[in-house]
């Protein structure tokens, strides 16, 4: 298959029609969270170690929102969902087990 023959079939299967309304939505829920993210930097003394899973956890969120809706990973085929979520979920068992291990098991005195 030519790279013209596999435009031309790229180009005639459906794209989501989204106004500029639901980018400025999301950008606009994007800043919000960012907005959380340094506030939870700021709050460090009242929030102690939880500052960290905060701020983890509202960047996955950020991560997903933007691979969802800017990369149209949302209206593709399934299989290419569990390609992105199986290895975005092994990564934070990973690093939810060595923060686990390093800050709660064997802290630093």
């Amino acid at each position: 298959m030519s790279s013209q023959t596999r435009e031309i079939m790229h180009d005639q299967h459906a794209h989501p029609v989204h106004g500029t309304r639901t980018y400025w939505i999301i950008g606009a829920f994007l800043t919000v969270i960012t907005a959380f993210e340094i506030l939870a930097y700021y709050l460090e003394d009242q929030l102690g170690a939880f500052v960290t899973a905060v701020i983890l956890s509202l960047s996955a969120v950020k991560f997903v929102l933007v691979a969802l809706f800017f990369m149209h990973l949302k209206y593709d085929n399934k299989i290419f969902s569990g390609i992105f979520i199986f290895p975005l979920a092994l990564a934070t068992l990973v690093i939810s087990a060595l923060t686990i291990l390093y800050h709660v098991l064997h802290p630093i005195p």
